[in-house]
């Protein structure tokens, strides 16, 4: 696997800095946009970040785990969804559209059979992954099969500032048993609704995931976890956010289980998240833990539990804010403002 170009440059960041600081408003004021700024300079490796043709997508697939009784909702509504993006009708369509970023929909592993449709990237694996609670949720070879459909998707962008979201029924499921695994955090910390699971449906969901870990308790390398405990979905994600760095985008991280997706990705090549803006911290039960283990702090807190990437789709105008102010905003010297005396 390549090695991810490193964003760390320490004159760079010393020229961003002072750019930065340079600008007529106290230093720090800026706050958390101060800090996009810099890390968006890095990213790109200019003092003069600019965001072209931002873009989304959505990635979709089933998960044979639902089986089990896990979610609140029947698989159909995977599907069901998918046509709703295709229709222009969810949220992700309506927050996407208002902030200018061309939607994408990638069918990685739908158990439904949607034609030729323009608008739809067909990358389907399989129709579905196996039940993880019995055997392994795909073969070694299905997940590299979906990291590589990943890496294919992003060489259809052309834009720099690529956002993950997810659809798939059960996939809250996946998440948590991959976080589990990757973490060592228990998996009660892990477990949350999902869709809207009652008090007795976590508990049974936790149940679900703590007998398949134990039935999977041989597996511990970051693409065996992957393979035993994901969905087609989360590993093509993978494999989109590894050649998304590689080509120094900025990556725009949604929820939790985009997050778990961004989990393995970092445990194959850490140096990952220095490209990565995680938009918001997810009212789903252990999103708090995952990002926490991940050492990194969201910029949003919305309370925000829809998926879709929607969170994603929120954060970009903070994103514009912080290139904006670093192009646009006049300088003290240029204002001829006077500066903090000594």
């Amino acid at each position: 696997m390549q090695t991810l170009p490193s964003t760390q440059n320490a004159a760079l960041a010393a020229q961003l800095e002072f750019a930065i600081n340079d600008k007529t408003k106290p230093p720090g004021s800026l706050g958390r946009l101060e800090q996009l700024a810099l890390q968006i300079g890095l990213i790109q490796q200019t003092t003069t970040p600019e965001l072209v043709a931002p873009a989304m997508i959505i990635f979709a697939g089933d998960h044979g785990v639902v089986a089990e009784g896990v979610s609140a909702f029947p698989q159909d509504v995977t599907w069901q969804m998918v046509e709703n993006f295709l229709a222009g009708g969810a949220a992700i369509n309506v927050f996407a559209r208002q902030n200018g970023i061309a939607l994408h929909i990638a069918d990685t592993g739908v158990n439904h059979d949607f034609g030729v449709r323009p608008a739809l990237w067909n990358t389907k694996v399989a129709p579905g992954t196996r039940n993880f609670a019995k055997v392994a949720a795909m073969s070694a070879q299905q997940c590299e099969t979906a990291i590589q459909n990943g890496r294919a998707l992003i060489a259809d962008i052309s834009g720099n500032v690529i956002g993950f979201g997810e659809m798939g029924i059960g996939n809250t499921t996946s998440a948590a048993a991959i976080m589990h695994k990757l973490t060592g955090i228990p998996v009660a910390d892990c477990v949350g609704a999902g869709t809207g699971l009652s008090a007795q449906g976590i508990s049974h969901k936790q149940s679900v995931i703590e007998a398949a870990v134990a039935l999977h308790a041989h597996v511990q390398d970051p693409l065996d976890v992957l393979a035993h405990f994901g969905g087609f979905e989360i590993a093509t994600m993978v494999g989109a956010m590894l050649e998304a760095a590689q080509r120094r985008m900025v990556l725009l991280i949604d929820g939790f289980i985009v997050s778990s997706a961004l989990l393995v990705a970092a445990r194959l090549q850490p140096t990952i998240l220095d490209y990565c803006v995680f938009s918001h911290q997810s009212d789903e039960s252990g999103h708090a833990r995952m990002l926490a283990a991940l050492q990194v702090q969201p910029v949003l807190k919305l309370d925000l539990r829809l998926g879709e990437g929607t969170g994603a789709a929120l954060v970009y105008p903070m994103v514009q804010a912080a290139v904006n102010f670093l192009n646009q905003m006049a300088t003290f010297s240029s204002a001829q403002v006077s500066e903090k005396s000594q």
